[in-house]
């Protein structure tokens, strides 16, 4: 079956509305980012603070973060979190807090 051709300027424009495509990301970073928002259900205010963390770390870090909120956060509000877990230090070993010998009473 041949397609007909649009007869006025109208038919054009509604055409063009229909076929409306969204945008693919620019940087896989913020593929990365809306990725996590879907996942975690993260609030509108709190979005661009995704985006500067997928923009600054790397995706590695942010794939384990990933996992480990899934893993560990099973009630109440992962992306609150993914921001404690991504706010941790990367692959360092946990150290106790150590006090200062204070040498003037020894």
């Amino acid at each position: 079956m041949i397609k007909s051709e649009p007869t006025s300027f109208a038919d054009i424009f509604k055409a063009k509305q229909t076929q409306k495509q969204v945008k693919a990301p620019a940087y896989s970073w913020q593929d990365l980012a809306l990725r996590i928002i879907k996942d975690l259900n993260v609030p509108a205010d709190k979005r661009s603070s995704v985006f500067k963390i997928c923009k600054d770390k790397p995706a590695s870090q942010i794939e384990r973060a990933i996992n480990d909120t899934k893993e560990l956060c099973q009630s109440g509000d992962k992306w609150k979190y993914f921001f404690k877990v991504i706010d941790a230090p990367a692959d360092a070993p946990y150290k106790p807090k150590t006090y200062a010998k204070n040498t003037r009473y020894n």
